[in-house]
């Protein structure tokens, strides 16, 4: 589960900045506080990057920016599958248990368009409301006189978190079809000091530097 949430986070990463160097990558990743709810940590970061390579998921291009090397990445066309595979799974596949691979789908939303965003999350919320049943309510000791009382409430909240998802997850669908949530580049702008204008502008300076030379070798280190 872990590793394949931290795939998801770096293909999804590259794909939102390509061509983008590793340490704006885990600049990115980190400002999502991924090291607390993925468990991905900033040496994972580097190490998934060089396994993308190897996997044939990602290029990469090592390039002189002034006075530095720098390592730029840029997804494959099978990356590009790839990250698009884990990102519908994700989203439509329910794990009451485990929600480490939604979060991060979810914050990737606006990379699918407002029309397939709704579509998925119909989904999931579909397959939410049928996996809620499972939880009951209430469940009284007497009735289950086989299980310890402390893992009946345990059942409880497990029960209690889902149906809270499908609660939060009816209003997220509701705001998406009435247009209230605009995942599209006009529903919000980003502040004049956020780092996501420099690496914007890296990128452009990127693609300049990498049309000017041959194709870049694979590596699989940073």
């Amino acid at each position: 589960m872990a590793a394949t949430t931290t795939r998801l986070l770096l293909l999804g990463a590259v794909a939102l900045f390509e061509p983008v160097n590793g340490y704006q990558i885990r600049r990115e990743l980190m400002s999502w506080q991924v090291d607390q709810w993925a468990n991905v940590n900033p040496g994972s970061i580097y190490h998934g990057l060089g396994g993308l390579v190897t996997d044939h998921l990602a290029v990469r291009h090592d390039l002189a920016d002034g006075a530095r090397d720098v390592a730029v990445y840029e997804l494959t066309e099978a990356g590009r599958a790839e990250f698009d595979r884990l990102l519908t799974d994700a989203i439509v596949a329910v794990n009451v248990f485990d929600r480490r691979e939604f979060h991060a789908a979810f914050g990737m939303l606006p990379m699918l368009g407002q029309e397939k965003a709704l579509e998925l999350l119909e989904s999931r919320r579909r397959a939410l409301d049928a996996a809620v049943i499972e939880f009951p309510v209430d469940s009284r000791a007497e009735d289950h006189p086989h299980v310890p009382p402390h893992a009946l409430r345990g059942l409880q909240l497990w029960g209690a978190e889902a149906r809270a998802e499908l609660l939060w997850l009816t209003d997220v669908v509701e705001d998406l079809r009435s247009g209230r949530l605009d995942l599209s580049s006009e529903g919000w702008t980003p502040p004049a000091d956020d780092p996501g204008h420099q690496m914007t502008a890296d990128r452009d300076r990127y693609r300049e530097m990498i049309g000017q030379r041959q194709p870049a070798r694979n590596a699989t280190s940073q």
